[in-house]
């Protein structure tokens, strides 16, 4: 197998509905946090690569076809060169909205973690967010500028900027794949997310 989707959006950006949309269209599996959190081999091994650890990408992703959601999301920029023949996916909401989302899952989670080597401490709390995860301000600039760096990155012919409520025609189009006779996922467990979350 080799990674033929990466995302790029942070989390609360409708990440696990594209993983099962990217499931249903034949790109899965797809790595997402919900399998670092499922697996103690992918913990050990993304928790190796937070803490400095050299990518061995195979190893991170094998048996799977796709990408979405932190931790993979933090390292784009090296995933992007890495599988230079991937698609490239912009999960995108408004960064109000996405800070709205994030508060009530991620940061909620984050607030009760006490393994201090769990990666919402070490790779989104103080790398992906320096450190400062609940100041607004910042979180949200952090977030665009990510939004900033994947759209310069990437060329328009490889990226797709998918926004909450775009279902599928879009995505299979950039996919080149046809459109499933189904309903686009819609997946948002809010309180079942942050107590996930905060086990990791």
């Amino acid at each position: 197998m080799s990674i033929k989707v990466i995302g790029t959006g942070f989390g609360r950006t409708g990440t696990d509905s594209m993983r099962e949309a990217l499931i249903i269209l034949g790109f899965g599996p797809c790595h997402h946090m919900s399998e670092v959190m499922a697996k103690e081999e992918q913990k050990r091994l993304w928790r190796a690569l937070a803490k400095g650890a050299a990518p061995d990408w195979k190893e991170l992703f094998s048996g799977y076809n796709s990408c979405m959601d932190w931790p993979s999301a933090h390292y784009w920029p090296e995933l992007i060169k890495a599988y230079p023949d991937a698609r490239v996916i912009l999960t995108w909401r408004s960064p109000e909205s996405w800070w709205e989302s994030f508060e009530k899952t991620i940061l909620a989670g984050i607030g009760q973690i006490e393994d201090q080597d769990a990666l919402g401490l070490t790779l989104i709390a103080r790398q992906v967010f320096g450190g400062r995860p609940h100041d607004r301000a910042h979180a949200i600039a952090v977030y665009e500028a990510n939004v900033e760096a994947v759209m310069a990155a990437v060329p328009r012919e490889r990226l797709l900027v998918h926004r909450l409520g775009d279902g599928w025609q879009p995505l299979c189009a950039h996919l080149g794949v046809p459109v499933p006779d189904k309903a686009y996922p819609n997946r948002n467990n809010t309180k079942e997310f942050r107590s996930a979350f905060s086990l990791k």
